[in-house]
C-alpha cells in the first residue's frame, strides 16, 4: 500500500460515509416523526374528537389530524394519553398473568352443578384444617379458679383430642378434594375454551426492531397497531365509562354537584366504572342461570378487571387523599387558618391543592406503615394479627383484590379510615387544643409563603433539602432510639397490667419451645398438602383463608383479660397524646423553634422566617446534641483515658472534616454557582444597560445543587481521574478521611480550574481590552459577553477535537477496506528466555 492514501480514495470513502449518515439520518428522522409526532398527535386528536360530543367532529377527524394548529401542546397531551393507554395495556397483561398463575376466584372457576357443592365443602374442610388447632386452643374458656391460664400450651388430653379431630378432618378433606378434582376434570372436558388465552407474536421482537432502530421499515406496521390500540383503549376505557357515568349523573340530577367539584371528568368516569361493574356482575349472574359458560367467564373476567382497577384507585388515590385532607383540617389552628382559606385555595388551584393533600396523605400512610413494621420487631408474633404484614413473602395485595369479595374490601377501607382518622385526632387535633389552652402565645406557627428577609427562600430550601434532611433521615440511630423507646414502653405496660407474656412472650417458653414451634407449624402445613398440591391457585386460597396468625407464639392469659386489653388501649392513647404534646412543645419543638429562631437571627437579623427553616435548624442542633450525649454515655464504661483518647481522635477527625467541608461544600459550590451565574443567568436576564447583582448565598445554594448533579453524572460516566478520586473519597468515608489526598487530588485541581475560569476572562476584559483603546460601550459588551463567548469557544474546541478523532477513525476504516487483506494471530514468545529453551518454528506459530 502507499505511504499515504490517495485523495480520490479519501474522497470516495468520505462520500460513502456521508451517504450512509444521510440515509440513517432520514431513517431516524422518520422514526422520531412517527413515534413522537404521528402517534401522540393522532391520539390527542382522536381523544378530543370522541369527547367533543358532536357528529361533525367525527366527519372532520381526518382534517383535524392533519391540522397544524397547537402542534406542540397537542403532542404533549398526546404523549400523556399514549402513556396512559400503554400503562393500561401493561396492567391488563400483568393482571392476566396474576389470574393465570394465581388462579381465578372460585365463583369464576366453578360450574353450576356438583363442583359448586364440592368447592364449598372443600373450603369448609380447609378452614377447619387450617384453623382447627388455633380455634381449639385460642377459644378455650379461661379457668376462673386459676390465676393464669396458658394459651397455646397443649396438655396431653388436648393433644389427643386435637389429633383425633385432625385425622377426621384430614380424611374428610381427602374425600372432598378427590370429589372436587374429579368434578373439575369432568368440567374441563366440557369447557376447553379460555378467554384469557391470547395469541402471542410469531416472531421474537426486540426494542430495536419494534421501534425501528434497526434500520428496517417494519416499525411502520407497529405504529399503525399502536395508533389502533390507543383508539381502542380510549374508546373502551375512557369514552364508554365516561358517557355511562354522564348519563347516569344527569338522570339522577347530580350534575351541579359534580361540576362544583372541579373534577367533573374524573368523577363521572369513576361513576361509570362503578355502574359498569354492577352491570357486569348482573350479566354474569344471568349468564350463569342460562348456562352460557363462555359468556359467563368472559363477563367474570371483565368484572375482575373493573373491580381491581377501582380498588387500586381507592387504595392509592382516595384513601391518601382522605388522610391528607383530615390532617389539614385537624391542623388548621396550628397555622392560624380556616376552612374558608382552604376553600379559596381549592377554588384558585384545585389540581395543585388535591395533589398536595394526596402527597401529605401518602407520606402519613408510609410512615404509619413503617411504624407498624417497627412494632412487629418489638412485639410478640401474633399480637398484631389484625394488621397485614407487608414483609410477609406470601402477602399479595393483587391476589386479595382478585379473590376477596367487595364487601370485605369495603369493610377494611372503613376500618382503616376510622383507625387513621382517630390517630390524627389523638396526636394532632387534641394536642393542639391543649397547647392553645395552656400556651396561648405559642401557636400559631409562621408559615408565610413569602419572605421579607434579605436571604433568598431558594437558598434556604436547598439547604434544608440537601443538608438537614439527609442528615436526619439517612441515620439509623433515630430508628434505634425509637425502637428502644417502644420496647421500654412495652415492658413497662406489660408489667403494670400483667401483660408481659402477651406483649413480649415468655423467654423461657420461647427457648423451650424453639424446636416445638416449627414442628407444629410443619404439621399444620402437612395437613394442607392435598390442597396446596393442586397448584398456585389453591396455595393462594389457602393463604387467604388461614384463620390463625402467622408465626403465632404462646402466651399466658391472665384474669380479666378483656379488661386488661382495654386498659392497655387507654394507656396507649394517653401515651400517644403525651408523646404528641412533647413533640409539639417540649423539648423538641420548643427548643427547636426557639433555638432555630435564635440561630437564624444571626443569619437574617430581625426579619421573619418560615417556621419550617427554624424548626429544621433547631432539630438539626437537637440531633447533634443528642448524638453527642449518647456517644459519651457509650464511652463512659471504658474509663477516662479511653474517653480522652476518643475525644482526641474525634476532634482531629472533626477538624479534618470541617476543612474538607469548607473546601468542597463551601468554596467549590460558591465558585461553581458564581460561574454559572456569569455564564448563563446574567447574559439571559440582565440587559447590557443594567448592572447585574450577585447574591453569594443564592449562588452558593445553586452551586451545591450543581455540584451534586456534576458528581452524580461523573460517577455514572466513563472512567477518568475525577471519577477515580471521588470513588476513593467515598470508599474512605469520614472515619478514614485522608485530608492530604483530598486537597492534593480533588480540592486543589477543581478550585484551580474554577478560579482560572473566573479570573482569566475577567483579566482579559478588564485588563487587556482597555489597553487596546476601545470605546466604553465595547468594554462593557466584552465584560458582559466574554464568559458565554469563552464557553462557546470551549464547546467548539471540544466538537473539533471530536471530529478530528472521528476523521482519524474514518481514515483507518478507508485504509483497511481498500488495502487490508486479512489478520493473523501469532503466538507471543519472549526474546530473553532461559538457556536450553528452544524457539518455536514460525510454521507452528501461525494459526
Amino acid at each position: 500500500m502507499p505511504s499515504r492514501l490517495p485523495i480520490q480514495d479519501i474522497f470516495a470513502g468520505l462520500v460513502t460515509s456521508i451517504g450512509t449518515a444521510i440515509r440513517y439520518w432520514f431513517h431516524y428522522t422518520l422514526v422520531a416523526f412517527a413515534w413522537l409526532g404521528v402517534v401522540p398527535l393522532t391520539a390527542c386528536r382522536i381523544y378530543k374528537c370522541l369527547f367533543t360530543g358532536s357528529v361533525s367532529s367525527l366527519l372532520t377527524l381526518p382534517l383535524d389530524i392533519l391540522s397544524t394548529e397547537n402542534l406542540l401542546a397537542d403532542c404533549l397531551q398526546g404523549c400523556f394519553v399514549v402513556t396512559c393507554t400503554l400503562c393500561a395495556f401493561i396492567s391488563l397483561v400483568w393482571l392476566r398473568e396474576q389470574i393465570v398463575h394465581g388462579g381465578a376466584p372460585q365463583w369464576l372457576e366453578q360450574n353450576q352443578q356438583q363442583p359448586l357443592n364440592g368447592v364449598g365443602q372443600q373450603n369448609e374442610a380447609q378452614a377447619v384444617v387450617n384453623g382447627g388447632v388455633e380455634n381449639a386452643v385460642l377459644d378455650q374458656p379461661a379457668n376462673p379458679a386459676a390465676e393464669n391460664v396458658v394459651v397455646g400450651e397443649n396438655p396431653e388430653i388436648q393433644e389427643e383430642q386435637v389429633d383425633e379431630e385432625e385425622e377426621d378432618n384430614e380424611d374428610e378433606e381427602d374425600a372432598v378434594v378427590e370429589d372436587a378434582a374429579d368434578a373439575n376434570n369432568g368440567a374441563q372436558d366440557d369447557m376447553n375454551w379460555n378467554a384469557l388465552e391470547w395469541d402471542r407474536a410469531a416472531e421474537e421482537l426486540t426494542w430495536e426492531r419494534m421501534l425501528g432502530l434497526d434500520g428496517s421499515l417494519v416499525f411502520l406496521e407497529h405504529v399503525f397497531w399502536v395508533v389502533s390500540l390507543n383508539t381502542l383503549f380510549i374508546l373502551v376505557f375512557a369514552f364508554c365509562p365516561y358517557h355511562i357515568g354522564h348519563f347516569s349523573i344527569v338522570g339522577l340530577g347530580f350534575e351541579e354537584y359534580v361540576q362544583a367539584s372541579h373534577f367533573e371528568g374524573l368523577i363521572t368516569t369513576i361513576v361509570g366504572y362503578v355502574l359498569l361493574a354492577v352491570t357486569l356482575i348482573v350479566c354474569h349472574g344471568l349468564a350463569a342461570l342460562v348456562k352460557f359458560q363462555r359468556s359467563r367467564r368472559l363477563l367474570g373476567v371483565c368484572y375482575i378487571v373493573v373491580k381491581v382497577s377501582l380498588l387500586v384507585v381507592v387504595e392509592i388515590g382516595v384513601f391518601p387523599l382522605i388522610c391528607g385532607w383530615w390532617l389539614d383540617i385537624c391542623s388548621l389552628e396550628m397555622f392560624d387558618a380556616t376552612l374558608k382559606d382552604r376553600e379559596l385555595s381549592f377554588q384558585s388551584a384545585p389540581g395543585t391543592t388535591m395533589f398536595l393533600h394526596w402527597l401529605v396523605g401518602m407520606v402519613y400512610v408510609f410512615y404509619f406503615a413503617s411504624f407498624i413494621l417497627l412494632l412487629r420487631e418489638v412485639l410478640r408474633p401474633g399480637v398484631l394479627w389484625f394488621l397485614r404484614n407487608l414483609n410477609d413473602p406470601d402477602f399479595n395485595p393483587v391476589q386479595e383484590m382478585i379473590h376477596l369479595p367487595i364487601y370485605r374490601h369495603l369493610r377494611r377501607f372503613i376500618l382503616s379510615v376510622i383507625v387513621f382518622g382517630s390517630i390524627v385526632l389523638l396526636m394532632l387535633w387534641l394536642p393542639i387544643r391543649i397547647i392553645k389552652y395552656l400556651l396561648p402565645n405559642f401557636l400559631p406557627y409562621n408559615v408565610m409563603l413569602y419572605s421579607d428577609a434579605p436571604v433568598s427562600e431558594l437558598s434556604l430550601e436547598l439547604l434544608l433539602l440537601q443538608v438537614v434532611l439527609p442528615a436526619l433521615l439517612e441515620q439509623g440511630h433515630t430508628r434505634q432510639w425509637l425502637k428502644g423507646l417502644v420496647r421500654a414502653w412495652t415492658v413497662t405496660a406489660g408489667y403494670l397490667l400483667d401483660l408481659h407474656s402477651y406483649l413480649l412472650g415468655d423467654q423461657e417458653e420461647n427457648e423451650n419451645n424453639a424446636n416445638q414451634q416449627p414442628n407444629n407449624q410443619h404439621a399444620r402445613n402437612n395437613n394442607a398438602i392435598p390442597v396446596v398440591g393442586e397448584g398456585l391457585h389453591a396455595a393462594h386460597q389457602a393463604i387467604l383463608q388461614q384463620g390463625g396468625p402467622v408465626g403465632f407464639q404462646p402466651y399466658r392469659r391472665p384474669l380479666k383479660f378483656p379488661l386488661r386489653i382495654f386498659l392497655l388501649i387507654v394507656f396507649m392513647c394517653i401515651t400517644l397524646l403525651i408523646a404528641s404534646l412533647i413533640c409539639l412543645t417540649l423539648p423538641v419543638f420548643v427548643f427547636s423553634v426557639f433555638a432555630g429562631r435564635w440561630l437564624m437571627s444571626f443569619w437574617t437579623g430581625t426579619a421573619k422566617i418560615h417556621e419550617l427553616y427554624t424548626a429544621a435548624c433547631g432539630l438539626y442542633v437537637c440531633w447533634l446534641t443528642i448524638r453527642a450525649v449518647t456517644v459519651l454515655v457509650a464511652w463512659m464504661p471504658q474509663g477516662r483515658r479511653v474517653i480522652f483518647q476518643k475525644v482526641k481522635e474525634w476532634s482531629l477527625m472533626i477538624m479534618k472534616t470541617l476543612i474538607v467541608a469548607i473546601l468542597l461544600a463551601g468554596v467549590v459550590p460558591l465558585l461553581l454557582g458564581l460561574l454559572f451565574e456569569l455564564v448563563i443567568v446574567a447574559p439571559l436576564r440582565v440587559p447590557l444597560d443594567q448592572t447585574p447583582l450577585f447574591y453569594p448565598w443564592q449562588d452558593w445554594a445553586l452551586g451545591v445543587l450543581h455540584a451534586k448533579i456534576i458528581a452524580a453524572i461523573t460517577l455514572m460516566g466513563p472512567q477518568w481521574w475525577l471519577k477515580t478520586v471521588i470513588e476513593q473519597v467515598y470508599a474512605n468515608g469520614i472515619r478514614n478521611i485522608d485530608l492530604h489526598f483530598i486537597i492534593r487530588k480533588l480540592a486543589a485541581p477543581v478550585i484551580s480550574v474554577l478560579l482560572l475560569s473566573l479570573c482569566v476572562p475577567y483579566i482579559i476584559a478588564s485588563g487587556v481590552v482597555p489597553l487596546l483603546g476601545v470605546t466604553p460601550e465595547m468594554q462593557n459588551l466584552v465584560q458582559r459577553r466574554i464568559y458565554p463567548f469563552l464557553l462557546m469557544v470551549v464547546v467548539l474546541m471540544g466538537i473539533l477535537s471530536f471530529q478530528v478523532r472521528q476523521f482519524k477513525r474514518l481514515y483507518e476504516h478507508i485504509k483497511n477496506d481498500k488495502y487490508l487483506v486479512g489478520q493473523r494471530l501469532v503466538n507471543y514468545e519472549r526474546k530473553s528466555g532461559k538457556q536450553g529453551t528452544s524457539t518455536t518454528p514460525p510454521q507452528s506459530s501461525q494459526e
